[in-house]
């Protein structure tokens, strides 16, 4: 008889050691929520979880107490064994050096000379027995992660947890339930069928912002009955509801979400690039009684409020006759390229770029073809 994914995914926990959690790129709410909570859970488990995504983080996740093991790249998760066949002639004595730019390893043998023949050079197996994949519809959301290791994916089991229909039901067991409202939920009922006692204020709180954040407060037309029922539950269990809204939804002054409203009526979106651009006229700034000094915190809002996103730009006119394009990424790389390709000026993360055009929309085009030919 075939388990119900919920059972082989409890059965493939108990059999599991290391287990590594994967989350999108720009992780959001549900996602950190949902995979904090997991983490924790296997913590108490006895487990040696890792989460790992790649880009930003976004500060208003401040009030979780953030895992130990978080990584934003896969370094190290499998060993290269250099094998040598003993059964003819063991090995004494081992030492290595590091010289001249190489690692030279030395091997001296009982009796005689080594043959060359004895030596292999094999792969091991990676040292994570399980990979959980949280608010992914397909592997390519990861991002660099998944893209600069597909043999993981491969070779060791994946669990996909997620609520989207379109998900493309890529892992070994799919957890995906589209009656839910989000992945923490689907996370939540998943911990408290393994272990109900488990579920303390710690996880439960890592949950609800989770729920919360999906649903935008309970907004959103994902939200259900069973979402509202579970959202109290956990709140028995401690979660403090006003304290994660007070963070996920810090209160902006008023000139900024004026700001705010006018770039969203702009905003324009490169799909095949994952550029998120707007422009700023001075008569915005102006009709917000916002500053220049506030655009920074419009593109840190940009960011967090596209995850699909991978560069941030914004352009705005900073005197009657110049104009400035900020752009912001997370992404080292993409960020070094743009460096090397467009110059400027680096200010606390952000690429600066002046020039004397006046024209907004002009200046935003031209450094997005720029961008298409990088």
């Amino acid at each position: 008889m075939t388990l119900a994914p919920q059972e082989q995914f409890k059965n493939f926990l108990d059999k599991s050691q290391d287990v590594l959690i994967l989350i999108p790129e720009n992780p959001s709410a549900d996602a950190v929520g949902s995979s904090w909570a997991l983490y924790y859970f296997l913590e108490k488990r006895g487990k040696n979880p890792t989460i790992a995504f790649s880009n930003h983080l976004s500060d208003k996740f401040g009030f979780l107490t953030k895992p130990s093991r978080i990584l934003n790249e896969i370094s190290g998760a499998r060993d290269f064994v250099l094998s040598f066949d003993v059964s003819r002639n063991k090995i004494g004595n081992v030492r290595h050096e590091e010289k001249d730019g190489k690692f030279n390893i030395y091997l001296t043998p009982e009796h005689g000379t080594i043959n060359p023949r004895d030596f292999s050079f094999i792969l091991a197996k990676f040292k994570y027995d399980l990979i959980i994949v949280i608010d992914c519809p397909d592997l390519e959301k990861l991002g660099k992660i998944y893209n600069s290791n597909t043999d993981l994916f491969f070779e060791v089991p994946v669990v996909n947890i997620d609520y989207r229909s379109g998900n493309d039901n890529f892992g070994q067991i799919n957890l995906v339930d589209v009656t839910s409202s989000s992945c923490s939920e689907i996370v939540g009922r998943a911990i408290e069928d393994m272990d109900i006692l488990s579920m303390d204020k710690q996880i439960a709180t890592a949950i609800l912002a989770g729920i919360i954040g999906a649903t935008d407060s309970f907004q959103k037309k994902n939200t259900t009955p069973k979402s509202f029922l579970f959202a109290a539950h956990l709140m028995d269990k401690g979660a403090d509801q006003q304290e994660i809204i007070r963070w996920l939804y810090k209160t902006q002054p008023l000139h900024v979400l004026k700001l705010w409203g006018r770039t969203m009526a702009k905003l324009q979106w490169d799909e095949t690039l994952k550029i998120v651009s707007a422009t700023i006229s001075i008569d915005d700034l102006v009709q917000s009684r916002a500053n220049i000094t506030d655009l920074p915190l419009i593109l840190e809002k940009l960011q967090e409020s596209y995850t699909d996103g991978s560069i941030f730009l914004i352009t705005f006119n900073d005197t009657p006759t110049t104009s400035v394009a900020l752009m912001k990424t997370a992404d080292n790389e993409i960020f070094k390229k743009l460096y090397l390709n467009f110059g400027g000026e680096l200010k606390r993360g952000l690429l600066e770029l002046k020039t004397e055009k006046t024209d907004l929309e002009e200046v935003r085009k031209g450094i997005v073809e720029k961008i298409k030919i990088l």
